[in-house]
């Protein structure tokens, strides 16, 4: 969406509400839509609005999204699912250190599987030294033996050899296991390769339908950016590499400048309720359940973003832009043949019209700068069609009677050829004389 729409919208907004969906039409875009009878009826009544709020960019007319401050890295931690965690020791939204204990492992079993192993080791180094005394034995007894004798001593002996060596391997088998178990017993916690803040823990492994997901992930303590979420009604008014201005929620004057990295529109989940914005992209009835994407921002700035700080995100459409004077919405003002004039209460809260001096125009926020005529205290109204001079102003919209015949005008209808007559109205003392010239439509 463009600036320039932007401005006019937010030049239209207040009268948009007061007509009700009555339908308005552009004076200067739209010629002969004029009033059928413009007569004075006490029951007319019009909305005006003080001319500070309407110049006011937070007025609430603007995009708006919920954002959250991050860090471009998560770490994720992941723990022996073949072994018992004993006391998880950080809980979600703790800052921790590099090196600092985040899950303790239950050492009880390996414990009771190392003595186990011990015993072990010492069974087969006795079975190693009784193998070694009964063939001392039978060596001595092979040197006594009659010659007849002596091979069967020799097969009785390498059989022991044989047991002893085996015997040896086991011994060499058990030392491998229990050095792993104790390096286990010393791995009994995971500690954290970085620091940062514990973003989220999932004891199960799994999320919400099933899918396998780190135990513990960690907002890496560095660079900051903003993670946004937007709804599927509204994807349409952000893309890549559009600027925005990042809001404090605490602080509306303090704000960041950024720029719209990555839209990812693959990572989706459903909305169970406000989609984060505000304005035009608020939520409403009927996105109650729809499909919300995250966006990032990378912003030029972080000094004073607190990791997990939670801000508004804005569509930059000029609103930090500082101006000095009274700058106010070409919608707002009628150029009438060079003498630019709007509507305003006047005396007695009376609506007339106040003839204006413009200077700048800045054509991105189809703004115009007012040099003289208004000031910031004056309430103004959007120029709809009918409007006449004595039209009680109020300053509340439940006051206006939208039946009254102010709020019933009908469009002049185009003739099928194109053209249409370009309606001019003379106020006179004794009534209103209509005049007409031939215009082609634009």
């Amino acid at each position: 969406m463009s600036k320039k729409r932007i401005a006019v919208f937010i030049g239209v907004a207040a009268i948009i509400a007061a007509l009700g969906g009555t339908g308005y039409y552009f004076r200067e875009e739209i010629k002969g839509l004029l009033p059928l009878n413009q007569a004075s009826h006490a029951e007319d009544r019009v909305y005006v609005e003080k001319l500070s709020t309407i110049m006011n960019p937070l007025s609430g007319t603007s995009n708006r999204y919920n954002g959250v401050v991050e860090t471009q890295d998560t770490y994720e931690v992941n723990v022996d699912t073949s072994r018992t965690i004993s006391k998880i020791e950080v809980k979600e939204g703790d800052e921790v250190e590099e090196g600092q204990m985040l899950v303790t492992y239950d050492t009880s079993d390996v414990k009771l599987q190392v003595q186990q192993a011990d015993l072990e080791v010492e069974n087969i180094n006795n079975d190693i030294e009784n193998y070694k005394k009964q063939m001392e034995t039978l060596i001595k007894e092979r040197e006594k033996a009659a010659e007849s004798e002596k091979f069967s001593y020799t097969t009785q002996i390498q059989t022991v050899e044989n047991s002893i060596a085996q015997r040896k391997f086991d011994l060499e088998s058990k030392q491998l296991e229990i050095a792993k178990l104790k390096t286990q017993m010393g791995n009994a916690f995971v500690k954290s390769k970085v620091a940062g803040v514990v973003k989220e823990i999932n004891e199960k492994g799994t999320d919400s339908n099933g899918n396998s997901v780190p135990f513990m992930k960690i907002l890496q303590t560095g660079e900051y950016r903003i993670k946004g979420s937007i709804d599927e009604q509204n994807i349409w008014t952000i893309s890549e590499g559009q600027p925005v201005v990042i809001r404090s929620r605490v602080e509306a004057t303090k704000t960041w400048q950024g720029v719209i990295t990555k839209v990812d529109t693959e990572n989706t989940k459903p909305s169970s309720g406000n989609s984060g914005g505000f304005g035009m992209g608020s939520s409403d009835g009927n996105s109650q359940m729809a499909t919300k994407y995250p966006f990032y921002i990378d912003l030029s700035s972080t000094e004073g973003l607190i990791l997990g700080q939670h801000v508004y995100i804005e569509l930059d459409q000029g609103q930090e832009e500082v101006k000095e004077g009274i700058w106010l919405y070409g919608s707002y003002i009628i150029q009438d043949e060079g003498e630019p004039y709007v509507w305003v209460s006047g005396n007695k809260e009376k609506l007339e019209k106040r003839f204006v001096e413009l200077g700048e125009y800045d054509e991105g926020m189809d703004q115009y700068q007012v040099l003289s005529g208004l000031t910031l205290e004056d309430f103004l109204t959007w120029p709809m069609p009918g409007l006449y001079e004595g039209v009680t102003t109020v300053r509340h919209v439940e006051e206006v009677d939208y039946s009254s015949p102010l709020y019933q005008q009908e469009p002049t209808e185009f003739p099928e050829d194109g053209k249409i007559e370009e309606i001019i109205w003379n106020e006179g003392a004794e009534g209103t004389e209509f005049e007409t010239e031939p215009e082609v439509a634009q």
